[in-house]
């Protein structure tokens, strides 16, 4: 049911913080949730070694991550990499974007 008024004076010590904890970065309020900036390291050691894999065979890789409905993780990952195309949730591809994508490609 309910706190009484004593259970309360003799709890009053505590002091209670939540934490969010999500690799999303999607939480309004914060500049970075728990979980992101891990995530984000643990990615470009994944692109580190995909990299020469795809530069030795001449390959173009296509790496997909997390985030649910937050392209945060991607963005980050695109940037800090040098990726020459990112496909975010907030911003959804314009009309004929496998056109351009292939000319890049062809590039």
């Amino acid at each position: 049911g309910g706190i009484t008024a004593e259970e309360a004076k003799k709890s009053s010590h505590l002091n209670i913080v939540g934490m969010v904890g999500s690799i999303d970065n999607d939480f309004c309020g914060t500049d970075m949730t728990i979980g992101t900036d891990s995530a984000l390291h643990r990615i470009m050691e994944i692109v580190d070694a995909i990299t020469t894999t795809a530069q030795s065979h001449q390959r173009t890789f296509v790496l997909e991550v997390m985030g649910r409905h937050c392209g945060y993780l991607a963005l980050i990952t695109a940037l800090a990499c040098g990726a020459d195309w990112v496909f975010i949730p907030e911003s959804p591809p314009e009309d004929n974007w496998e056109d351009h994508l292939c000319r890049r490609l062809t590039e």
